[in-house]
């Protein structure tokens, strides 16, 4: 069965599952990211470091990254999420492209709960490593992501992702 990541979203907000309370920071951007870019680079983001208020992601530059890419825009400080882990995140998920807004936990009000292991590959690897607390860019090529087959309506085939996480608890 192949993983979807706005099924599960939906599916935690329909069930008003609740959120963890989130560990402050205001660390600054770190620039650290993984992964290689193929000479693309990662979209701005406004508001990178106030975790108070929604992450703005700008469209990227051509060509797209053809393999994932991570971005620490602040740097937790509590638990390490790992690929076993239950997640509570607030999220804005962008075309790489333009930079239009396909989902955002913001927009619903609260942020989303769901298993690692039951979204896409790139959502679930980009979280990895990350500290409650923390924000991260993550630019999820087509192959981690949707594929050819993309998530009508929201995300079209062979569709580069990004999605800016803050994570904000860890079961």
């Amino acid at each position: 069965m192949r993983r979807l990541l706005l099924p599960v979203m939906a599916a935690a907000f329909a069930l008003g599952l609740a959120a963890c309370s989130s560990t402050s920071s205001s660390s600054a951007a770190t620039g650290s990211s993984t992964g290689t870019s193929g000479g693309a680079s990662v979209p701005a983001v406004a508001n990178a470091t106030n975790l108070q208020v929604a992450p703005v992601v700008s469209a990227g530059t051509p060509p797209a990254p053809t393999s994932l890419v991570t971005k620490d825009l602040v740097v937790g400080t509590g638990t390490t999420a790992a690929a076993s882990n239950t997640v509570v995140v607030q999220y804005v998920g962008a075309n790489y492209a333009n930079g239009q807004t396909f989902d955002s936990s913001w927009v619903r009000g609260s942020p989303a709960t769901f298993p690692l292991s039951g979204v896409i590959p790139g959502f679930a690897q980009g979280i990895v490593g990350m500290k409650i607390g923390g924000r991260r860019e993550i630019v999820i090529p087509p192959a981690e992501g949707y594929g050819a087959s993309g998530q009508p309506p929201a995300v079209g085939p062979n569709e580069t992702l990004v999605f800016v996480v803050d994570l904000v608890g860890v079961q």
